[in-house]
């Protein structure tokens, strides 16, 4: 292929490049496409609620597919950054993309397949971000695990940098623009903002472009083909259409999700059985934590649904020390709590994952995933006593703060480490795929919190928070014991995990 760039060229350039400035710019661009995507996550529940009409069931169900198309649309943009255009070319495509799909969310309208079908692009977006951006971390440090962990633990924390100031913001900017001007206009100024948000950090990429030109895929180091380009717009529209029809119709949100499981399983079990011996083992534990992560996104699905829920009708706004209040929230802000715990602990556990890894103790991801379940347990059950601190069905907000941590302490753990899993034990000729299965699964299980979360679903005229409050605090009581079966799954699993990671490194 006398196109490519040759390998000399390609070593050349990555020899002026550090690892970490090239890893500093995509986990730029990926810290501003989570300020715009958790922008829009932070008020998506509520605008359904409060602003399109909708029964809390079906704004929970909506957003549950909704989340899982977003997430299962990365399998085929992985394929596409490994074999069409490349995986840094399909980067700055997804980014132009769901600017686009934000910009349609600013539209003031309450049309709901107008809604739909923003989120049909935002879709189509993230499936062409999501994985090749991940991809391109994985290429940067290809080949050194325990530098691989903690780069996808700095990778998250930009992820959550991003969302951190944009859930504290777009609330915000939404209820200061609806008391200032009325007409419920602040909902749309906020998505606009959300979609500023990719414009800059697609600005940023641009402008940093020669510390990544000498990473991705081959089809990267090719002239780019406008009739492979107009394939995929075509095929996104396509996709667009079918996601608004999906959104619309819960059974086939519902088909949709099931179907999409099973041919995810399928591959997987193909690629096992084609897979030479010496990569077999690698994907078998990669199966095995996959599915781990499915059951974690279940819980994690909490927080864009009956959490935020309860943080409208059950959470007292203000935070108090001694009686004297420091602050008041509105409830979409106390999503930003997760990013903000994120952002404090990453440093910490990439600081001991490289510690551990340098001493010659590090710890398996298996193991850490274990404990992550664990610490959701925790966290679930610190909610589920939420009753007893509550004064007129209004819990405090510290109780918030807590649960969160440890939320977010076994989100780390546990999704934190997913990418990583994927990049140490796959083949890197299947990258881009498996790091789409990966969020195929984590769709899924998008899907299946949107129908835990319907357990606390409350009635349109039940406006009581102390008959509120026991329906909530009975649904976190059920997940903190379902976290720790989960927990009893994982170490169950270890002897397992241990036995496949030992063959797969034994072959490498």
């Amino acid at each position: 292929m006398k196109n490519e760039i040759p390998p000399g060229a390609a070593q050349g350039a990555n020899d002026k490049v550090s690892k970490n400035r090239s890893f500093l710019t995509v986990a730029l661009i990926e810290l501003w496409e989570r300020f715009g995507y958790y922008g829009m996550q932070a008020l998506i529940v509520y605008f359904m609620v409060q602003r399109l009409g909708f029964e809390d069931s079906r704004a929970n169900l909506v957003w549950g597919a909704a989340a899982a198309l977003i997430y299962v649309a990365p399998a085929i943009g992985g394929w596409i950054g490994d074999q069409v255009l490349g995986t840094r070319r399909c980067m700055v495509l997804g980014g132009i993309i769901l600017s686009l799909g934000y910009a349609l969310m600013a539209v003031p309208t309450t049309n709901t397949w107008m809604t739909f079908s923003a989120l049909g692009v935002i879709v189509v977006g993230n499936g062409l971000f999501k994985p090749n951006t991940a991809n391109l971390v994985r290429k940067i440090y290809e080949g050194d695990d325990s530098k691989i962990d903690s780069a996808f633990t700095l990778y998250y924390m930009a992820v959550n940098v991003g969302s951190t100031f944009s859930m504290l913001a777009t609330p915000w900017i939404k209820d200061y623009v609806n008391a200032s001007y009325g007409g419920e206009l602040g909902w749309h100024v906020a998505f606009a903002v959300c979609s500023v948000g990719l414009f800059v950090g697609l600005l940023t990429v641009g402008v940093l472009r020669a510390t990544v030109s000498h990473v991705g895929s081959p089809p990267d180091a090719r002239p780019l083909e406008m009739s492979k380009l107009l394939a995929v717009l075509g095929g996104g529209l396509v996709a667009v259409a079918a996601s608004a029809v999906i959104l619309e119709y819960q059974s086939l949100a519902r088909a949709f999700v099931y179907v999409a499981g099973f041919v995810v399983l399928g591959i997987f079990f193909h690629l096992i059985r084609s897979s030479a011996p010496s990569e077999r083992a690698g994907l078998i534990a990669a199966l095995v934590l996959t599915l781990q992560t499915v059951f974690f996104f279940i819980f994690y699905q909490q927080m864009s649904t009956s959490l935020s829920l309860f943080a409208l009708r059950n959470v007292d706004l203000g935070f108090y020390v001694f009686g004297n209040r420091l602050w008041t929230w509105s409830p979409a802000q106390f999503q930003a709590l997760n990013a903000i715990w994120i952002m404090v602990l990453s440093p910490v556990l990439a600081f001991i994952y490289t510690r551990a890894g340098a001493s010659g103790r590090d710890i398996s991801i298996a193991a850490k995933f274990a404990l992550g379940f664990a610490v959701v347990a925790a966290g679930f059950f610190t909610y589920g006593v939420a009753g007893a601190f509550a004064v007129d069905g209004l819990t405090s907000s510290w109780i918030m703060i807590a649960g969160y941590g440890l939320y977010s302490l076994g989100e780390l753990l546990v999704s934190g480490l997913g990418l990583a899993m994927i990049a140490r034990y796959v083949p890197a000729r299947m990258g881009g795929f498996m790091m789409g299965a990966y969020y195929v699964g984590v769709g899924i299980s998008q899907y299946l919190g949107g129908v835990v979360a319907n357990l606390a679903s409350v009635p349109r005229d039940v406006v009581d928070p102390v008959q509120t409050l026991p329906i909530y605090t009975s649904l976190f009581n059920k997940l903190g014991l379902a976290a720790i079966a989960c927990t009893l799954i994982a170490l169950a699993a270890l002897p397992l995990m241990r036995r496949l990671t030992a063959t797969h490194h034994a072959h490498q």
